[in-house]
């Protein structure tokens, strides 16, 4: 005796083996006094505008589009060990030894510095994952 498979308990059985299997995405938010990062790639307004506010700067050109370093070091990694105290002096005064100009005189950048932190930061402690962001909607 020849057993048939009855096509529409294998479609019915295929749809729930689809219906189980499908992930749940929800969206993973990292919150800190800085920064708010949803999905690795939307932040907060403030971060959103130090993201800005480090491309207008044109900081890229030394620092790289990726924030990990070109002609100036990897801020990515810098930021794991430097204070903020420290970063701002460091933005502000620059080092000219080492061939960072000052930006004290750029609007840009003094009037949105603690901006620009909370997005290097965010970059830096892994929470951003990409060096665009969008704002959260």
């Amino acid at each position: 005796m020849k057993v048939r498979p009855n096509r529409f308990l294998l479609a019915a059985a295929g749809a729930m083996v689809l219906a189980c299997s499908t992930a749940v995405v929800v969206a993973q938010e990292v919150k800190t006094p800085l920064y708010t990062v949803v999905d690795g790639s939307k932040v907060d307004a403030k971060t959103l505008n130090g993201f800005r506010m480090w491309r207008q700067a044109n900081c890229a050109a030394c620092h790289g589009a990726n924030q990990e370093g070109l002609a100036g070091p990897s801020l990515v990694e810098s930021l794991k060990k430097l204070s903020k105290e420290d970063f701002v002096t460091t933005v502000m005064n620059g080092r000219i030894e080492r061939g960072m100009p000052p930006h004290k005189d750029s609007p840009y950048v003094s009037n949105n510095i603690n901006d620009i932190y909370a997005y290097l930061k965010g970059r830096s402690d892994g929470a951003i994952k990409t060096s665009k962001v969008t704002g959260i909607e």
